[in-house]
């Protein structure tokens, strides 16, 4: 029970990764606040859901006046809301490209903004963690709006955790690479043998590396980006 009667808020957090997530939270006896378009699959007495599009700013602002009812601190936020939309470069409009931008970075900044504004009263600080990709690093054709957003997150990542060094706030983020969330039993064996870890990646592995940013025992990790993609990013893949 790690986080015994921390509060934790997880955008994003009704499936998939977000969700394991959650549920990892609840297992080390937080308080979690989903705040998310969907309902999540999951019950817990400890577990709140809070109806919120994270791509509209007065849903943020209503979602942290909510939890403010609910709880005189935030100890830790999950920036884990995303979306993703591939489509040609050449047909991409302004309003796609915002959609994806507003979604996946403006609303990581405007949800640390929040959560920071209230974490800087903790006497213990807090710990903020923001979920990019590995496609901020690469990429395939026609991701320029998803790429964007997550490399926007990997810089907003370190320049949080020197603007808030005074306040006890940490800021780092969580690279994953090919995290399967719904029919892993269903990957081909290529699938697995193309990882150096011989694997592709479950949400747990997401949510074990969220529990250990944010022990107080790991404070000095900070302004950190955790790739977790089973090796592949290190990967030599030319063929011979």
């Amino acid at each position: 029970m790690k986080f015994h009667n921390k509060v934790v808020v997880v955008t994003g957090g009704s499936n998939g990764i977000g969700h394991a997530i959650a549920k990892a939270y609840l297992t080390e006896g937080a308080f979690v606040v989903i705040a998310d378009k969907a309902q999540p699959n999951l019950s817990h007495d400890q577990l709140y859901y809070m109806k919120t599009d994270v791509s509209v700013p007065e849903e943020i602002n209503q979602l942290f006046a909510e939890i403010d009812q609910l709880f005189t601190h935030i100890d830790i936020l999950i920036n884990n809301a995303g979306i993703s939309k591939f489509s040609s470069f050449y047909d991409l409009t302004a309003e796609e490209w915002d959609h994806v931008i507003n979604t996946n970075l403006r609303s990581t900044f405007l949800c640390s903004q929040a959560a920071a504004k209230r974490m800087r009263n903790n006497e213990n600080g807090g710990s903020l963690v923001h979920i990019t990709s590995t496609r901020a690093f690469m990429s395939e054709p026609n991701t320029e709006s998803y790429a964007a957003s997550k490399g926007g997150i990997y810089a907003l990542t370190h320049a949080l955790a020197m603007t808030l060094q005074n306040d006890g706030i940490t800021s780092n983020s969580i690279s994953p690479g090919w995290i399967e969330t719904q029919n892993y039993e269903q990957l081909r064996s290529i699938d697995h043998a193309q990882h150096p870890s011989k694997r592709v990646g479950k949400p747990d592995d997401i949510a074990n590396a969220c529990l250990f940013l944010t022990d107080p025992k790991n404070d000095f990790i900070n302004g950190e980006n955790l790739t977790i993609d089973g090796g592949m990013t290190k990967k030599m893949i030319y063929e011979h």
